[in-house]
């Protein structure tokens, strides 16, 4: 199998529509035959991510690679930036305004979901310019 290469436009500000692409991302791993543990991850992980950015960036976009042995996944914003990483990285630290913490989102598990659900993660960011937040789980 050749790599396929995947794209999606995450909408920022929309919690209706906020989860649309990890669930595309779930549905079409679970078709072309990936374990349900590596599923299970990938989905936690760019769910998480996903959420992360249409509270804090505006959406952004996502592009992924899947092989054989491992899905690579790269999400990117033109968001404000992570002004301390490792601080976002604790797990409860959250910078979600109140509003997005009635409806249930902002607990702080977002950057600590996503590291401990994946093989490999990443974070550029750029204060004022955006973030790009890359993952990869192996499928072996």
């Amino acid at each position: 199998m050749e790599a396929i290469k995947v794209h999606y436009d995450v909408p920022g500000d929309d919690f209706t529509r906020a989860g649309e692409a990890s669930g595309m991302l779930k549905r079409y791993l679970k078709k072309i035959g990936f374990a349900p543990d590596v599923i299970r991850k990938v989905s936690i992980a760019m769910y998480e991510a996903e959420i992360n950015m249409v509270i804090h960036a505006h959406g952004g976009e996502i592009d992924g690679e899947i092989t054989p042995e491992k899905i690579s996944v790269t999400l990117r914003d033109q968001g404000p930036g992570i002004p301390d990483v490792d601080l976002a990285m604790q797990e409860g630290y959250s910078t979600a305004p109140d509003n997005v913490r009635s409806l249930g989102f902002g607990a702080g598990m977002g950057l600590p979901n996503i590291k401990k659900y994946t093989d490999e993660m990443k974070i550029e960011t750029v204060l004022g310019k955006g973030t790009t937040v890359y993952f990869s789980v192996n499928a072996q």
